[in-house]
């Protein structure tokens, strides 16, 4: 009898053990997201996307980690990198919205936003970008880098004096395309890689580029930057929206966290954003490149063709979206 109650304390003592183990949580696996950059690794456009993923690994060792498998054009076109993503090839990517228009058609109007992210994300506009961008399959984590405004870029010899770029060949991105052509230049598009060769040779006379951004690799071939600056130079971390909703709280924490945390060190009025402003400033000064300033009724006409060009463009193509969109992200009408 003894033994049979023994034996009955054991087989019990086995039970709740197992029930034990049952009941305890696993440890959940750290994720390992496949990360892409629409620029070439290294190349200065493209850096931010990379220290972010760095912060991102360390501070989400045990929980998510990004494998950033390499950079545009090596992985193929930048213009395919979100459409790719969207369809899962990747998990996640840093690139400005120029090269992900292709499938979210109302993606320039991150880059013509007149007010501050935190005001995008509090009067709602993020959250109807977010929506949009949503039915592509696609989600916007943040913008990680502000790569400051847009300059035309011109080479020795080019310089302007007014608001007329008549008789010039510019390289362009559809970022400045109608602007460009409506103050009448003649445009060609080219990847990134090809502009130091483009100028080389004499093939365009300038290109549009974002004044942070700019390679110092062009530097030799670059003789004037004109201002006023147009738009915003921004590049945004973007995700397959169906691995970001498989993902736990704490990991979509982290990415928020570091994302929309390297967002707001950006605002342009911030002392990060005036000593990166400074930075290059004196850095293209020290490169040889002259500054051209457009004042007075130039400069209005300058500004203000680019804003109606971008506009004009952006509601044609998007008529149901974009006057919405102009409302949230500008401040004027």
């Amino acid at each position: 009898m003894m033994k049979t109650k023994k034996v009955l304390l054991k087989g019990l003592a086995a039970i709740i053990a197992a029930g034990t183990f049952v009941a305890t949580p696993l440890a959940a696996e750290e994720v390992t997201l496949r990360g892409v950059s629409c620029f070439p690794i290294g190349a200065p456009p493209g850096v931010p996307f990379e220290n972010l993923v760095t912060e991102i690994n360390e501070k989400g060792k045990g929980v998510i980690q990004i494998n950033l498998l390499g950079g545009a054009p090596a992985i193929g076109s930048p213009f395919q990198v979100v459409e790719r993503m969207a369809q899962g090839a990747y998990d996640i990517a840093g690139c400005p919205e120029a090269f992900f228009g292709n499938i979210i058609p109302e993606a320039p109007a991150l880059r013509l936003q007149e007010k501050t992210f935190a005001e995008l994300r509090e009067n709602g506009g993020i959250d109807y970008f977010q929506e949009i961008m949503n039915k592509k399959n696609t989600y916007f984590v943040g913008r990680h880098h502000d790569d400051g405004a847009f300059n035309l870029f011109l080479g020795e010899g080019k310089a302007i004096d007014k608001a007329d770029l008549t008789g010039l060949n510019l390289r362009v991105s559809p970022v400045y395309t109608a602007f460009f052509k409506e103050l009448g230049a003649t445009v060609q598009r080219s990847s990134m890689p090809e502009v130091y060769t483009l100028m080389e040779s004499g093939a365009v006379d300038g290109y549009g580029w974002s004044v942070r951004g700019i390679s110092p690799s062009w530097f030799p071939v670059t003789k004037y930057r004109v201002e006023p600056g147009v738009y915003r130079a921004s590049i945004h971390t973007v995700a397959n929206l169906t691995k970001w909703n498989s993902l736990s709280d704490e990991a979509r924490a982290i990415l928020n966290e570091v994302v929309i945390g390297a967002e707001t060190r950006m605002e342009g009025t911030s002392d990060h954003a005036k000593q990166l402003d400074a930075e290059t400033f004196k850095m293209l000064e020290e490169n040889g490149i002259e500054t051209i300033t457009l004042e007075g009724e130039e400069a209005e006409k300058w500004v203000s063709m680019a804003r109606q060009t971008a506009w004009a463009e952006f509601i044609e193509q998007n008529p149901e979206t974009g006057p919405k969109l102009k409302e949230l992200f500008t401040v004027s009408q």
